[in-house]
């Protein structure tokens, strides 16, 4: 029986490694370190400020979390240090909330692995959600949001110069283009796709950035490789040994089907276990093999990443128990009721 784990286990690091480290994850680090060297820190304090108007300054959140890529404690000190520096707690929480459930990284793994269908979902869902999560706090916590106000003066000004903005596209479309264009054909071909945006990406960075740019861009882009991808190559191992030991009558007992009872169950339990970034993916898919349904699937996929034991306790001691206490629950109740409503849509 551990043989059989352990076999599990080193074959899913096997075929995680083959079809998904050149084409998902290289142009994905390079992007999250992008946005971390190129845009504004102060512009973007500015426009989610306190004082800003809350469907700017939700929308900037959300939009801006997408390609944020950090797991439900990694993204604590990156909420907390906006929301002290000034940021309203909506969009704070905002953040808090998107950036692991739904960043870049996780949603183009999500689609290489589960398809368009359940990628969509997620964004769609984590996004709903988010508007959700930024009017609950902002109207828990007014009294306070209006002391803070008066104290916090905002800045304005470009998040970002125009070169910039054109290298974080580029990259983008060279993070999809692989798993998009190519969607049934051979790995081979992906990797084509792959080696022509690298060239276009290289000669457009090469004409148009400093050395020091590039080396600092470069700098954040491997903190992510260091800090994420061992993570993800521990849980992606971990993920092939629970499939090799579950039994698939144990799961369709407690997850399968559509109600409200499995919904409820597979948030609880991602909204108590850890998930490094982008490892929810593949166990979710392995779950999924096994009988789960795509509601409870998808419940799991936002909440599994998006909340932990250890990130309420975090959140507890950063920001205070009370908006631990509105946030997590607000977080099981809308995770529940998403996945519920995806079972009989998806």
């Amino acid at each position: 029986m551990p043989i059989e784990l352990l076999i599990g286990g080193l074959n899913a690091l096997r075929e995680y490694v083959a079809l998904h480290v050149l084409t998902c994850l290289i142009p994905a680090f390079l992007l999250a370190g992008g946005i971390v060297s190129f845009v504004s820190r102060e512009s973007i304090v500015g426009y989610l400020g306190a004082a800003a108007r809350k469907i700017s300054s939700y929308s900037i959140a959300a939009g801006g979390s997408f390609f944020v890529a950090a797991c439900s404690c990694t993204v604590i000190p990156v909420s907390s240090g906006i929301y002290y520096g000034g940021a309203g707690i909506g969009a704070a929480f905002i953040l808090l909330w998107v950036a692991p459930a739904a960043n870049i990284l996780a949603l183009t793994y999500t689609g290489s692995i589960l398809g368009t269908e359940m990628v969509m979902a997620r964004l769609v869902s984590a996004l709903l959600m988010s508007l959700v999560v930024g009017s609950v706090m902002s109207f828990a916590f007014r009294k306070e949001e209006a002391t803070r106000v008066s104290s916090i003066q905002s800045t304005g000004g470009p998040l970002m110069d125009r070169k910039s903005v054109i290298l974080l596209l580029l990259l983008v479309v060279w993070l999809l283009s692989p798993n998009y264009l190519i969607i049934q054909g051979p790995y081979w071909q992906k990797v084509v796709v792959w080696a022509i945006g690298l060239v276009i990406v290289g000669l457009y960075v090469r004409r148009s950035f400093s050395r020091e740019r590039i080396t600092g861009w470069l700098r954040e882009s491997w903190w992510f490789v260091r800090i994420i991808f061992p993570l993800l190559l521990v849980g992606v191992f971990v993920v092939g040994v629970v499939g090799a030991a579950l039994r698939p009558e144990w799961v369709q007992a407690a997850l399968g089907g559509e109600g409200l009872r499995q919904s409820f169950l597979a948030t609880m339990i991602g909204a108590v276990s850890y998930f490094a970034t982008m490892t929810e993916a593949p166990f979710v898919d392995t779950l999924m093999g096994l009988g789960m349904g795509k509601g409870p699937a998808l419940a799991l996929l936002l909440t599994g990443p998006g909340l932990s034991l250890p990130n309420w306790l975090a959140i507890a001691k950063v920001f205070g128990r009370k908006k631990a206490l509105v946030y997590v629950p607000t977080i099981v109740v809308l995770g529940t009721l998403v996945g519920w409503i995806a079972g009989y849509v998806l």
